[in-house]
C-alpha cells in the first residue's frame, strides 16, 4: 500500500521549492502542490510535470490514482485570503 508521505517526498524531490500536501486511502490520493515552477504553465503542463515525477509508480501499479491541484504561490495566496 502506498504512503502519502512517500508521494509527498517524491514530488518534493522533483519540485524542491514546492509546498505539498497529500491525502489518500492507500490507493487513491489527492495532492495540493504549490510551486513557483508552475508560473507561466498551463494546467495540463503542470499536471504533466507532477505525473512525470511519479511515472514509475503509475507504471508499476503501486500508485493507481492521483488528483491534483497545482497552483503558483500567488494563486495560493489569493485563495487563502
Amino acid at each position: 500500500m502506498m504512503d502519502t508521505q512517500q508521494i509527498k517526498a517524491w514530488i518534493e524531490a522533483g519540485l524542491p521549492d514546492a509546498t505539498v500536501e497529500v491525502v489518500g486511502d492507500g490507493r487513491h490520493f489527492q495532492a495540493l502542490i504549490v510551486s513557483p515552477a508552475f508560473e507561466g504553465k498551463t494546467l495540463i503542463q503542470r499536471h504533466r510535470m507532477v505525473k512525470s515525477l511519479l511515472q514509475e509508480q503509475f507504471d508499476s501499479g503501486i500508485l493507481h490514482a492521483l488528483s491534483m491541484r497545482t497552483l503558483t504561490p500567488e494563486q495560493w495566496a489569493r485563495e487563502k485570503t
